[in-house]
């Protein structure tokens, strides 16, 4: 049966940037699809309530457990020193979505691990950590799950109304660190492309944690189907330029053509004329096919009342904050040309050509303003998934 269920990235895992190695994980081995995510800051009543429910629909194997994960998520997910901590949500629809997450994130707790059973399979394995005393194995040192996820349906719908009720009115953007230099503090957004989400693949989670090396915070995530009427207003400052830079290019190119295929010499103004019919085509459908790209429509092909309509491909849209954060993204990012990016940057790992370059960062802070405006960054669709999902369960049930 198809369902939604859920994965909470937890404050420790993302202060560590291993956010990107987790969704790579996740990505890439679960025959799921990622239909929202969302960056919020819990309350510590939000906190409470999370825990003790946690506490009583526990499924583990191990009653301890749940002792141990309620306090986890009262000391973690609750503000401390007055500073509310971020937590990622990651909606999946699928197929058995809750079992399949449960197998890939691994045991919440497991007394009988040593250092030689961990494998590194699941996503515990890896980004994990569970310490118990020597003398007193009962008395538990250091516990990190890295991630929670509900292991039945039954849970999965719980947690998830309760989610729901807390995101609904929270803000998408997290504010809450203060800055010794607020000046040099900007922020700037990334898009992962569409060519990223054709198939399962680590790649999104890959870039995620290439752009970590920055040390820069990610303070607003989103999962986009961008409208043609967004993809036409985001990239409007660059149909000029390509009009301008690739008219005379097409121009001059028929003109070649046109004299090799009919052995003739034509005069400089049929290429202009060239330029100007031609050249101007060739260009702007260049154009076009970005917004198809990045949207799944055509401007040519697209019913005027649709272009507002969520588009057929998606992207995931990310907001960095930090000290000359446009420039430290863009230095990991590379170039628009992929072949001329340096190695090690995420277009020169992933990058196709100046069309499907993998991501998209702002390359000022004004634009970032203006494309976050674009983006509606201050939205997240999480809520109304969610709530779709609940009420679509009352209609059957």
């Amino acid at each position: 049966m198809e369902n939604l269920s859920y994965v909470l990235v937890t404050p420790y895992t993302i202060a560590k940037s291993r956010t990107g190695g987790v969704l790579s994980r996740l990505l890439s081995r679960l025959n799921l699809e990622l239909v929202g995510s969302q960056m919020f800051a819990p309350t510590k009543e939000f906190a409470e309530a999370y825990a003790e429910s946690v506490y009583m629909t526990y499924e583990g194997d191990n009653p301890k457990g749940r002792i141990l994960l309620r306090d986890y998520i009262l000391n973690s997910f609750s503000p401390s020193g007055g500073r509310r901590h971020r937590v990622l949500l990651l909606l999946f629809r699928g197929e058995d979505a809750y079992r399949k997450i449960t197998d890939i994130a691994g045991p919440l707790y497991n007394e009988e691990l040593t250092l030689e059973s961990i494998t590194g399979e699941t996503i515990r394995d890896t980004y994990a950590d569970f310490f118990a005393s020597h003398e007193n194995p009962d008395k538990v040192l250091y516990y990190e799950p890295a991630v929670l996820a509900p292991r039945t349906h039954r849970t999965a719908v719980k947690h998830l109304k309760m989610l729901g009720d807390f995101i609904k009115d929270e803000p998408n953007i997290i504010e809450n660190m203060t800055y010794k230099n607020p000046e040099h503090i900007e922020r700037t957004l990334v898009i992962i492309k569409p060519d990223n989400w054709r198939y399962a693949s680590s790649r999104p989670g890959t870039i995620i944690d290439m752009f970590s090396r920055t040390g820069l915070r990610i303070i607003s995530c989103k999962i986009q189907r961008m409208t043609l009427n967004q993809a036409l207003e985001f990239y409007g400052p660059v149909k000029q330029v390509l009009l301008k830079k690739l008219s005379p290019i097409y121009g001059q190119q028929a003109r070649k053509t046109l004299e090799k295929d009919f052995n003739v010499k034509l005069p400089d103004e049929i290429q202009d004329t060239l330029t100007k019919t031609l050249g101007q085509q060739l260009a702007l459908d260049q154009f076009y096919q970005i917004l198809e790209f990045m949207s799944g429509n055509r401007p040519d092909s697209c019913p005027v009342e649709e272009m507002d309509y969520p588009g057929k491909v998606k992207s995931m849209v990310l907001l960095y904050e930090g000290d000359q954060a446009v420039s430290r993204i863009r230095e990991v990012l590379g170039p628009t040309d992929p072949t001329k990016a340096p190695g090690g940057t995420v277009r020169r790992e992933f990058g196709q050509n100046i069309m499907v370059n993998t991501a998209h960062a702002s390359d000022s802070p004004e634009n970032a303003d203006r494309e976050m405006g674009i983006v509606k960054i201050e939205q997240n669709s999480c809520y109304e998934i969610i709530s779709t999902y609940i009420q679509s369960l009352k209609h059957t049930s």
